[in-house]
């Protein structure tokens, strides 16, 4: 089967400046997947890519089987686009706009308007100027779903979602996949991606530097643990990290198999008040790939300043150049 999304080698130079390095990434029909990373990681210029706004240095991009150049205009056909920020007539109503919208399409989806602007509760007689950016925001939802697109990209959709918009907005993109729409989900939010994503890649400094589905990422990564001590007796297992120190209670991340651990904080249980062991957030996961900088040390791998109060058991890459 056709991909819906195929990245082979893709890489962008802005004159001596990184945008994406030899990505490589396939995305299935119907699959929902999150893109993550922080600002200046890649993100945008990778949906640009994409979209064919920008030609890259280096590589390609397929949707559906056909690489991506400006001006496919039958291709962009296929896709709904929501950028992260949308500018729009401010002197059109938001009924006018969608419809001016529609119209560069062959099939014209305007009776499913009505249904579509009540679950994101958009009034249609509003006028652009006068919304909010979360309002704006749910514009620019109905405008990328109106034509009942293949494929959609997504950056940075949920910001100025209300939480209750945002679920029925995950509704409706749960919707699409079951009926075979790819879902591409930017975002730095990964709370959102945890709920909503089958897979998940996470970008650095421009690279893909894994894709995995999110339970099996979050289940090979660490594990967060909280021990409550009594008094001032503490003992942190070798190799914790993202120490954290809240009167008799110490939480650190922990990255082993759960065995060795329990088999660790038994030898000191006379001590113990109370131990809970957690699978971590994915922002903590996410923190795991990109915290490390290019000596091997990065957030996760320096312990706060509390773990120098606590008794322990024991105590760059190359780059592409255009």
């Amino acid at each position: 089967m056709t991909p819906a999304l195929e990245l082979a080698g893709l890489t962008k130079w802005y004159g001596r400046h990184r945008g994406v390095l030899d990505v490589d990434l396939t995305v299935g029909e119907g699959e929902i997947f999150g893109f993550i990373g922080p600002n200046g990681a890649g993100k945008s210029t990778t949906i640009r890519l994409l979209l064919g706004l920008i030609r890259p240095t280096r590589g390609s991009a397929r949707i559906r089987g056909e690489v991506v150049t400006p001006g496919a205009g039958a291709l962009k056909r296929e896709v709904g686009y929501l950028p992260a920020e949308a500018r729009y007539y401010g002197d059109l109503t938001v009924r006018e706009l969608l419809r001016y919208s529609a119209a560069f399409y062959p099939d014209r989806r305007l009776a499913d308007l009505p249904a579509l602007a009540e679950r994101l509760d958009l009034d249609l007689s509003a006028r652009i100027e006068r919304l909010s950016f979360g309002n704006r925001k749910k514009v620019g939802i109905a405008q990328a779903l109106l034509h009942k697109p293949r494929i959609l990209i997504l950056d940075e959709p949920t910001s100025g979602l209300d939480p209750l918009i945002q679920n029925r907005f995950f509704e409706i993109l749960e919707e699409c996949s079951a009926d075979g729409v790819t879902v591409f989900f930017s975002s730095h939010v990964l709370s959102e991606v945890q709920r909503l994503c089958h897979r998940v890649g996470i970008l650095r400094e421009g690279r893909l530097v894994a894709v995995e589905q999110v339970e099996a990422l979050r289940a090979r990564a660490v594990k967060r643990v909280r021990v409550e001590w009594r008094g001032d007796r503490a003992w942190l297992p070798p190799g914790a990290k993202n120490v954290e120190r809240t009167g008799p209670a110490v939480s650190f991340l922990y990255q082993g198999q759960a065995p060795d651990l329990l088999g660790q904080l038994a030898e000191h249980a006379e001590d113990a008040v109370d131990v809970s062991i957690e699978q971590p957030s994915l922002e903590e996961v996410f923190l795991h790939y990109y915290g490390q900088t290019d000596s091997g040390q990065g957030d996760l791998g320096v312990a706060s300043p509390a773990a120098a109060q606590l008794p322990l058991l024991e105590a760059p890459a190359q780059r592409d150049r255009p």
